[in-house]
Order: structure tokens, then C-alpha cells, then sequence
């Protein structure tokens, strides 16, 4: 998973590769393939941005991971970060 930071006017751009190894629950797995079959029926959204081309289970992992990490972030780390096992991340890596 890539993310890319970006600075104030006065800062360059860093970009920021990282790696979370994570842990989900057989509940987690249903929810997401769920959320995947639901965006099915619905080809036009912003979903479908970049993911062109990825299998069915790369869309489910992902799923996943945006969830566990959306509630890291923003409104649930302490239940998030018991999914999240290892990060691993380096500056200015290539994305």
C-alpha cells in the first residue's frame, strides 16, 4: 500500500511507501466480499477508479484493509490497531 504526503506551499512533496501486515476476522471477510458484490451493481462510482483489471479477492483484501485502516486513522484505533500486526515504510521510495 502506497501513500504520498503532501506539504505546505513552503515544503517539497515526500512520498511515503508503507506496508501493513494485518490480521481480519472471518465477519470482516463476509462484510467486505458483501461491500465487493454490492459495487458490482454499480460500475460508474469512484470506487472503480484504479482498480481496473484487480481479481475479485485483491478488491475483498483491500476492502479490508481500507476499513481496518479508515478506523485506525479516524474514529476506532484502539479496536483497529489489534488488526494491524507490522508496518513497515521508507521515504522517497518509488510508488
Amino acid at each position: 500500500m502506497a501513500c504520498q504526503l503532501r506539504a505546505s506551499k513552503d515544503m517539497e512533496t515526500k512520498k511515503v511507501k508503507a506496508c501493513f501486515t494485518i490480521t481480519f476476522t472471518e465477519q470482516q471477510y463476509v462484510h467486505a466480499r458483501a461491500y465487493v458484490e454490492d459495487m458490482k451493481r454499480h460500475p460508474r462510482r469512484m470506487y472503480w477508479r484504479g482498480k481496473e483489471g484487480k481479481s475479485e479477492d485483491e478488491l475483498v483484501m483491500e476492502q479490508i484493509a481500507h476499513r481496518i485502516l479508515s478506523g485506525f486513522y479516524h474514529d476506532d484505533p484502539l479496536s483497529a490497531g489489534k488488526y494491524i500486526v507490522r508496518l513497515d515504510s521508507s521515504m522517497n521510495a518509488s510508488a
